[in-house]
Protein backbone atom coordinates (compact mmCIF):
# COMPACT_ATOMS: atom_id res chain seq x y z
CA UNK A 1 0.00 0.00 0.00
CA UNK A 2 2.92 2.31 0.81
CA UNK A 3 4.52 2.04 -2.53
CA UNK A 4 0.77 2.40 -4.21
CA UNK A 5 0.28 5.95 -2.45
CA UNK A 6 4.24 6.98 -3.46
CA UNK A 7 3.72 5.66 -7.22
CA UNK A 8 0.53 7.74 -7.21
CA UNK A 9 2.15 10.86 -5.66
CA UNK A 10 5.13 10.37 -8.31
CA UNK A 11 2.72 10.70 -11.26
CA UNK A 12 0.83 13.62 -9.84
CA UNK A 13 4.26 15.28 -9.24
CA UNK A 14 5.42 15.28 -12.75
CA UNK A 15 2.41 16.45 -14.14
CA UNK A 16 2.63 19.65 -12.12
CA UNK A 17 5.96 19.71 -13.17
CA UNK A 18 5.03 19.36 -16.86
CA UNK A 19 2.11 21.52 -16.66
CA UNK A 20 4.52 24.65 -14.88
CA UNK A 21 7.45 24.33 -17.46
CA UNK A 22 4.69 24.47 -20.16
CA UNK A 23 3.17 27.87 -18.37
CA UNK A 24 6.46 29.22 -17.66
CA UNK A 25 7.82 28.59 -21.30
CA UNK A 26 4.41 29.83 -23.21
CA UNK A 27 3.59 26.54 -24.57
CA UNK A 28 0.15 26.07 -24.99
CA UNK A 29 -1.57 22.27 -24.32
CA UNK A 30 -2.55 20.25 -27.47
CA UNK A 31 -5.80 20.91 -29.06
CA UNK A 32 -8.16 18.35 -28.97
CA UNK A 33 -8.53 16.61 -32.13
CA UNK A 34 -12.05 17.28 -34.03
CA UNK A 35 -14.56 15.04 -34.09
CA UNK A 36 -15.91 13.57 -37.45
CA UNK A 37 -19.15 15.21 -38.70
CA UNK A 38 -21.62 13.09 -40.43
CA UNK A 39 -24.01 14.17 -43.37
CA UNK A 40 -27.78 14.27 -42.46
CA UNK A 41 -30.11 13.70 -45.75
CA UNK A 42 -33.16 15.26 -44.04
CA UNK A 43 -33.87 18.10 -45.74
CA UNK A 44 -35.35 19.39 -48.90
CA UNK A 45 -33.06 20.12 -52.56
CA UNK A 46 -33.50 21.72 -55.66
CA UNK A 47 -31.38 20.59 -58.69
CA UNK A 48 -30.57 20.37 -62.81
CA UNK A 49 -29.89 17.03 -64.23
CA UNK A 50 -29.17 16.05 -67.80
CA UNK A 51 -28.29 13.12 -69.76
CA UNK A 52 -30.15 10.69 -72.84
CA UNK A 53 -33.16 8.75 -73.91
CA UNK A 54 -33.64 5.50 -75.93
CA UNK A 55 -36.07 3.29 -76.41
CA UNK A 56 -37.87 1.15 -78.71
CA UNK A 57 -41.31 2.51 -79.79
CA UNK A 58 -44.29 0.14 -80.71
CA UNK A 59 -47.06 0.23 -83.24
CA UNK A 60 -49.67 -2.34 -82.70
CA UNK A 61 -52.41 -2.40 -85.16
CA UNK A 62 -55.71 -3.83 -85.57
CA UNK A 63 -58.81 -3.94 -86.91
CA UNK A 64 -57.84 -6.84 -89.82
CA UNK A 65 -57.36 -10.07 -87.59
CA UNK A 66 -55.12 -10.64 -84.38
CA UNK A 67 -53.67 -7.74 -83.62
CA UNK A 68 -49.45 -7.02 -84.88
CA UNK A 69 -47.25 -4.67 -84.49
CA UNK A 70 -46.61 -2.76 -87.67
CA UNK A 71 -43.16 -1.22 -86.97
CA UNK A 72 -40.92 -0.60 -83.89
CA UNK A 73 -38.98 2.56 -84.25
CA UNK A 74 -35.42 2.31 -82.36
CA UNK A 75 -35.63 6.29 -80.76
CA UNK A 76 -32.78 7.90 -79.17
CA UNK A 77 -32.00 11.69 -78.22
CA UNK A 78 -30.99 14.22 -75.09
CA UNK A 79 -32.79 15.44 -72.16
CA UNK A 80 -32.06 17.51 -69.24
CA UNK A 81 -34.27 19.82 -66.86
CA UNK A 82 -35.02 20.23 -62.91
CA UNK A 83 -35.81 18.07 -60.04
CA UNK A 84 -37.03 19.23 -56.13
CA UNK A 85 -37.64 16.72 -53.56
CA UNK A 86 -37.27 16.03 -49.56
CA UNK A 87 -36.11 13.30 -47.82
CA UNK A 88 -36.47 12.10 -44.13
CA UNK A 89 -33.49 9.65 -42.59
CA UNK A 90 -33.95 7.05 -40.18
CA UNK A 91 -30.86 5.66 -39.17
CA UNK A 92 -29.15 3.69 -42.66
CA UNK A 93 -32.64 4.78 -44.68
CA UNK A 94 -33.83 7.36 -46.45
CA UNK A 95 -37.31 8.15 -46.89
CA UNK A 96 -38.60 11.15 -49.83
CA UNK A 97 -40.23 12.11 -52.66
CA UNK A 98 -38.67 13.83 -55.81
CA UNK A 99 -40.51 15.33 -58.81
CA UNK A 100 -38.66 16.18 -62.38
CA UNK A 101 -39.42 17.94 -65.26
CA UNK A 102 -37.18 17.00 -68.34
CA UNK A 103 -36.82 18.41 -71.89
CA UNK A 104 -36.38 15.95 -74.74
CA UNK A 105 -35.10 15.52 -78.02
CA UNK A 106 -36.14 12.05 -77.92
CA UNK A 107 -37.40 10.37 -81.25
CA UNK A 108 -37.37 7.99 -83.98
CA UNK A 109 -38.49 7.30 -87.50
CA UNK A 110 -38.79 4.34 -89.71
CA UNK A 111 -39.88 4.57 -94.25
CA UNK A 112 -40.95 1.02 -95.43
CA UNK A 113 -42.67 1.30 -98.63
CA UNK A 114 -43.00 -2.26 -98.96
CA UNK A 115 -45.77 -2.14 -96.85
CA UNK A 116 -47.67 0.76 -97.96
CA UNK A 117 -46.00 2.98 -94.98
CA UNK A 118 -44.14 6.02 -96.59
CA UNK A 119 -42.98 7.48 -93.19
CA UNK A 120 -44.19 6.70 -89.55
CA UNK A 121 -42.46 9.23 -86.79
CA UNK A 122 -42.49 9.72 -82.59
CA UNK A 123 -41.28 12.21 -80.61
CA UNK A 124 -41.48 13.03 -76.84
CA UNK A 125 -41.48 16.76 -76.64
CA UNK A 126 -41.53 16.72 -72.61
CA UNK A 127 -42.18 14.63 -69.48
CA UNK A 128 -42.33 14.54 -65.95
CA UNK A 129 -42.12 12.36 -62.79
CA UNK A 130 -43.46 12.08 -59.36
CA UNK A 131 -41.30 9.38 -57.45
CA UNK A 132 -41.40 7.99 -54.18
CA UNK A 133 -37.57 7.37 -53.26
CA UNK A 134 -36.49 4.38 -50.37
CA UNK A 135 -32.68 4.87 -49.77
CA UNK A 136 -29.63 2.86 -48.04
CA UNK A 137 -26.60 4.79 -46.50
CA UNK A 138 -23.77 2.20 -46.37
CA UNK A 139 -21.74 5.77 -45.23
CA UNK A 140 -22.45 8.73 -44.33
CA UNK A 141 -22.31 10.68 -47.51
CA UNK A 142 -23.64 7.65 -49.84
CA UNK A 143 -26.94 6.70 -50.72
CA UNK A 144 -28.15 3.85 -52.76
CA UNK A 145 -31.80 4.05 -53.88
CA UNK A 146 -34.88 2.54 -55.76
CA UNK A 147 -37.65 5.01 -56.97
CA UNK A 148 -40.63 4.71 -58.42
CA UNK A 149 -44.18 6.38 -59.38
CA UNK A 150 -46.11 8.42 -61.91
CA UNK A 151 -44.58 9.45 -65.63
CA UNK A 152 -46.53 11.55 -67.69
CA UNK A 153 -45.37 13.12 -70.80
CA UNK A 154 -46.06 14.44 -74.41
CA UNK A 155 -45.75 12.76 -77.50
CA UNK A 156 -45.93 13.37 -80.88
CA UNK A 157 -46.68 10.82 -83.47
CA UNK A 158 -47.46 11.36 -87.33
CA UNK A 159 -48.27 8.57 -90.17
CA UNK A 160 -47.71 8.93 -94.05
CA UNK A 161 -48.90 6.27 -96.60
CA UNK A 162 -48.88 5.83 -99.92
CA UNK A 163 -52.81 5.57 -99.63
CA UNK A 164 -55.30 7.77 -98.64
CA UNK A 165 -54.69 7.09 -95.27
CA UNK A 166 -52.71 9.95 -93.21
CA UNK A 167 -53.11 9.78 -89.16
CA UNK A 168 -51.28 12.01 -86.34
CA UNK A 169 -51.56 12.20 -82.86
CA UNK A 170 -50.18 14.67 -80.10
CA UNK A 171 -51.12 13.72 -76.73
CA UNK A 172 -50.29 14.57 -73.55
CA UNK A 173 -49.86 10.93 -71.85
CA UNK A 174 -49.92 9.15 -68.13
CA UNK A 175 -47.92 5.84 -67.13
CA UNK A 176 -45.09 5.24 -64.76
CA UNK A 177 -41.52 4.95 -63.91
CA UNK A 178 -38.85 2.80 -62.22
CA UNK A 179 -35.34 3.09 -61.53
CA UNK A 180 -32.58 3.38 -59.33
CA UNK A 181 -29.72 5.58 -58.74
CA UNK A 182 -26.20 6.14 -56.22
CA UNK A 183 -26.29 9.96 -54.67
CA UNK A 184 -22.79 11.34 -53.34
CA UNK A 185 -22.43 14.19 -51.04
CA UNK A 186 -20.00 16.57 -51.52
CA UNK A 187 -20.12 18.72 -48.43
CA UNK A 188 -22.79 20.49 -46.48
CA UNK A 189 -25.05 21.22 -49.24
CA UNK A 190 -24.40 20.18 -52.55
CA UNK A 191 -24.98 15.99 -54.02
CA UNK A 192 -24.27 14.79 -56.91
CA UNK A 193 -26.39 11.29 -58.59
CA UNK A 194 -26.09 9.14 -61.40
CA UNK A 195 -29.59 7.85 -61.99
CA UNK A 196 -31.47 5.35 -64.66
CA UNK A 197 -35.21 5.23 -65.30
CA UNK A 198 -37.85 3.35 -67.61
CA UNK A 199 -40.53 4.92 -68.51
CA UNK A 200 -43.74 4.03 -69.86
CA UNK A 201 -46.08 6.27 -71.17
CA UNK A 202 -48.63 4.21 -72.69
CA UNK A 203 -50.82 3.81 -76.09
CA UNK A 204 -52.88 6.52 -77.70
CA UNK A 205 -54.44 5.90 -81.42
CA UNK A 206 -52.53 7.31 -84.37
CA UNK A 207 -55.49 6.50 -86.62
CA UNK A 208 -58.41 4.98 -86.49
CA UNK A 209 -60.36 3.70 -89.59
CA UNK A 210 -62.50 1.34 -91.24
CA UNK A 211 -62.92 -0.44 -87.94
CA UNK A 212 -58.88 -0.76 -88.06
CA UNK A 213 -56.52 1.19 -85.66
CA UNK A 214 -52.95 2.15 -85.77
CA UNK A 215 -51.86 3.09 -81.94
CA UNK A 216 -48.50 4.05 -80.62
CA UNK A 217 -47.01 2.10 -77.42
CA UNK A 218 -43.96 4.78 -75.91
CA UNK A 219 -41.53 3.35 -73.13
CA UNK A 220 -37.76 3.95 -72.59
CA UNK A 221 -34.78 4.46 -70.76
CA UNK A 222 -33.04 7.04 -69.16
CA UNK A 223 -29.57 7.13 -68.16
CA UNK A 224 -28.60 11.05 -66.64
CA UNK A 225 -26.53 12.67 -63.91
CA UNK A 226 -27.76 15.55 -61.71
CA UNK A 227 -26.62 17.84 -59.26
CA UNK A 228 -29.23 19.07 -55.93
CA UNK A 229 -28.29 21.59 -53.64
CA UNK A 230 -29.78 20.59 -49.91
CA UNK A 231 -31.48 23.00 -47.79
Amino acid sequence: MKQLLLATAFVLATGAVYAADAVQSGEEPPAPLPIASTFNWTGGYIGVNAGGAFGKFKHPFSGFGPTTDLADINASGFLGGVQAGYNWQSGQMVYGIEADFQGSTAKGSVSDASIGLVDLSNKVDWFGTLRARVGYTPTDRVMIYGTGGLAYGHVKSELVTDAPFTGSSSKTKAGWTVGTGIEYALGTNWTVKPEYLYTDLGKSTILSSGGASLKNDIAFHTVRVGLNYKF
